[in-house]
C-alpha cells in the first residue's frame, strides 16, 4: 500500500522547550517538522524545506513573526504556506494584525496542544493538503 507523503511542519520559536514539544507532538500524530530559533533561519528553511505549514511565533531574535508573516504573504513562491502564529502577544490589534497579514489561524500562549493539532489539521485541510493517516497499534 503506497502511503501519501507526510506533510511537513515548520515550527518558528525561540523556546527550546516548547519547540521540542511540539516536535513530539506534531511527530507523534503523523507530521514531519523542522524548527527554526530565529526569523532569519524561519525565513531560509522557508525557501529550502517549503513546508506545508509554519507555526510561527510572534516575539523572535533577528526578524519578528510579523516580519516574517509579511515576508511570507509578499512572496509569490511562499504566499499559500498556511501560517499559525503561536504567541504570547494577545492584544486586539496583535491578533488583527495577523490575520489582517494573512495568518490561517491565531493562538494565545498558553494553549492547548490538542486544539492547537485540530487547527492544523484544519488549515491543511484548507489548503488541500493531505493529512497524515495513522495506523492503529
Amino acid at each position: 500500500m503506497i502511503r501519501p507523503p507526510m506533510a511537513k511542519l515548520l515550527i518558528a520559536d525561540d523556546e527550546e522547550l516548547l519547540v521540542e514539544l511540539l516536535e513530539f507532538q506534531l511527530q507523534q500524530a503523523g507530521f514531519e517538522t523542522v524548527s527554526a530559533a530565529d526569523g532569519e533561519v524561519a525565513l531560509d528553511l522557508a525557501w529550502k524545506e517549503r513546508p506545508d505549514l509554519i507555526i510561527l511565533d510572534c516575539m523572535m531574535p533577528v526578524f519578528d513573526g510579523f516580519e516574517v508573516l509579511r515576508h511570507l504573504k509578499s512572496t509569490p513562491d511562499l504566499k499559500k504556506i498556511p501560517v499559525i502564529m503561536l504567541t504570547a502577544r494577545r492584544t486586539d490589534a496583535d491578533i488583527t494584525t495577523g490575520l489582517d497579514q494573512g495568518a490561517a489561524d491565531y493562538m494565545v500562549k498558553p494553549f492547548s496542544p490538542v486544539e492547537l493539532l485540530a487547527r492544523v489539521k484544519k488549515a491543511l485541510r484548507e489548503a488541500g493538503i493531505p493529512l497524515p493517516v495513522r495506523r492503529p497499534e
